[in-house]
C-alpha cells in the first residue's frame, strides 16, 4: 500500500471516535426543525396559493437563528431549575428546547395557512426560537466534547445527522403528504397536517438522545472567575447594594466578557474574521429560499422533489461533508474553506442553466449533485473554522455570535428574493447569488494571512 493511500485511510479513522459517532443523532435533532419553518414550509405555502413575495418575507422567520447571540449568554451560564441539577448545563437546555420544538411543530400542524396565516407564523417563530436555543447548547456541547483536532470530524458527523433529518423534514414531509393526498390537482390541508404531526413525533430522537448522553466535564474556568472578580472590584466603587452588584458582575461575565475576549485575542483581525463569517454562506442561503418555489414553478412534483432534491441531494451533501472533514485534516482548514467558497458560488450557475430547460429530471440530478457536494465540503470546513475561533471558557456565547453573524445579512437579503424573482426572473436571480460569493474569496485569503486559533495544518490523528 502506498504511503499516500495509507495516509488517507489513517485520516478516515477519526470517524471511529465514540464522541464523533455520537454526533449523528444530535445532528439529527438539530437538523429537523430548520426546513420545517423555511424550505418545506415555503413549498406548503406556495401550494396553498400564498404569493411568492409573501413567502420571501416569511423567510425572515429564520432571523431567529441570526439573533440567537442575544440570549446565548443565558444558555451559557444560567441554570434551569431542577433540569440543570439532574442533567447538567448543556443537556438541560437541550431537553427544554427540544420539548418546545415538538409542541410548536404540533401547533403548525394544527393550522391551515389559508385560514390563519398569523397563527402559522406564530408557531413557526416558536419553532425557530427553540431550535436556535437548541443550536446554542448543542454547539457548546460539540466544542467541549472533544479536542480541537477532532472538530472537523465532529462537524462532518454532525452534518451527516443534520442532513438525514433534513431528508425527514423535506422528502419525508412531501412523501407523507403525497401518500395521504387524494389528488395533487388541488390544495388540501389535511395531508400537510399529518406530515407535520409526524415531524413533531420525530423530535423524540433528540429528546431520548439528550437523556442518554453524558454532560461534558468543563468547569467554570479561571478566566471567567478573573473577569467577574475584576467586574466586582469596579462595581464596588459605585456604592450599590450587594445583591445588585453581584448581578451586574454576573451580567458582565456572561454577556460582555465573551465578546471582549474575542476582540482582545484577535485585535484588528477580528473585523476580517467577522466579515468572512457574515458572507461565507451568503450564496447558498440567499439562493435556498427560492429553490422550492423554483421546483414548483418548473413543474416538478412533490415525489420528484422529494427523491432528487431532498434524498439524493442530502446524500450528496453528507458525502461532501465527510470529504470536507478529511480535507480539513489533510490540507488544513483555510485551504478547504477556500475550495468550498469557490465551489459554492460556481455551482449556483448550474441553476441558471436548469432554469432554461424547464422540467428536466436529468438536469436536476446533475445540478443537485454538484451543488450539494460543494455545500457539504464548505460546511464542514466552516464549522471547524468557527469552532477553532472560540475560547472554551465562552464556547456557547462565542459560537452563537459567530453563527448569528453568519445568518443575519444573508437572511435579510433572502427576504427580498421573491420580489427579485418576480421582477427579473429565476436566471438573473441565480446569477446574482453566484456573484455574491466573489467577495468571500478575498476574505478567505485575508483571513489566511493571520494566525488564528484554528491552525492551517493537518492535525496528527491517533
Amino acid at each position: 500500500m502506498s504511503a499516500a493511500l495509507s495516509g488517507w485511510l489513517h485520516a478516515f479513522r477519526i470517524y471511529t471516535h465514540p464522541r464523533v459517532l455520537g454526533m449523528l443523532s444530535l445532528g439529527f435533532s438539530a437538523g429537523l426543525p430548520l426546513l420545517l419553518v423555511l424550505g418545506t414550509l415555503s413549498f406548503w405555502l406556495r401550494e396553498a396559493g400564498i404569493e411568492r413575495s409573501t413567502i420571501g418575507h416569511l423567510s425572515w422567520i429564520g432571523l431567529a437563528y441570526g439573533f440567537k447571540w442575544l440570549w446565548s449568554p443565558l444558555v451559557d451560564r444560567l441554570s434551569l431549575p431542577l433540569l440543570t441539577r439532574l442533567l447538567g448545563r448543556r443537556r438541560a437546555w437541550l431537553l427544554l428546547s427540544q420539548i418546545v420544538i415538538a409542541i410548536a411543530l404540533a401547533g403548525m400542524a394544527s393550522t391551515d395557512p389559508i385560514e390563519n396565516l398569523t397563527y402559522m407564523v406564530f408557531f413557526a417563530l416558536a419553532v425557530a426560537f427553540a431550535s436556535a436555543t437548541q443550536d446554542i447548547a448543542l454547539d457548546a456541547y460539540r466544542i467541549e466534547a472533544v479536542a480541537p483536532r477532532l472538530q472537523g470530524a465532529m462537524a462532518a458527523t454532525y452534518q451527516a445527522g443534520y442532513r438525514v433529518a433534513m431528508i425527514m423534514a423535506s422528502a419525508g414531509v412531501l412523501w407523507i403528504a403525497a401518500a395521504v393526498d387524494p389528488s395533487e390537482a388541488a390544495y388540501d390541508y389535511a395531508p400537510w397536517r399529518t406530515a407535520y404531526l409526524a415531524m413533531a413525533a420525530c423530535m423524540a430522537v433528540g429528546i431520548i438522545t439528550t437523556l442518554i448522553i453524558r454532560e461534558p466535564e468543563v468547569p467554570v474556568t479561571h478566566l471567567i472567575a478573573e473577569n467577574e472578580g475584576h467586574a466586582r472590584e469596579v462595581i464596588a466603587h459605585w456604592n450599590l447594594n450587594a445583591r445588585l452588584a453581584q448581578m451586574l458582575a454576573w451580567l458582565y461575565g456572561a454577556m460582555i466578557a465573551p465578546f471582549r475576549d474575542f476582540i482582545v485575542r484577535h485585535g484588528r483581525q477580528a473585523l476580517v474574521i467577522l466579515a468572512l463569517i457574515a458572507l461565507y454562506r451568503i450564496s447558498d442561503v440567499v439562493m435556498g429560499v427560492m429553490s422550492n418555489p423554483f421546483y414548483v414553478d418548473m413543474g416538478y412534483t412533490k415525489d420528484e422533489v422529494a427523491m432528487i432534491s431532498k434524498v439524493y441531494g442530502v446524500i450528496m451533501t453528507i458525502t461532501g461533508a465527510v470529504l470536507g472533514g478529511v480535507l480539513t485534516a489533510k490540507i488544513g482548514v483555510m485551504r478547504t474553506l477556500f475550495l468550498g467558497a469557490v465551489l459554492s458560488a460556481a455551482t449556483n450557475l448550474l441553476f441558471v442553466w436548469l432554469s432554461g430547460r424547464g422540467h428536466d429530471l436529468t438536469g436536476l440530478i446533475f445540478t443537485i449533485s454538484a451543488d450539494n457536494l460543494s455545500a457539504g465540503i464548505a460546511s464542514s470546513a466552516f464549522i471547524a473554522y468557527l469552532s477553532g475561533l472560540t475560547n472554551s471558557a465562552y464556547s456557547a456565547t462565542q459560537y452563537a455570535l459567530f453563527s448569528s453573524v453568519m445568518l443575519l445579512l444573508p437572511k435579510f437579503i433572502a427576504g427580498f428574493s421573491g420580489v427579485f424573482v418576480d421582477a427579473y426572473g429565476y436566471a438573473s436571480f441565480f446569477t446574482g447569488t453566484a456573484l455574491l460569493g466573489l467577495p468571500v474569496l478575498v476574505l478567505v485569503w485575508l483571513a489566511g494571512q493571520a494566525k488564528f486559533k484554528t491552525e492551517d495544518s493537518p492535525p496528527h490523528v491517533k
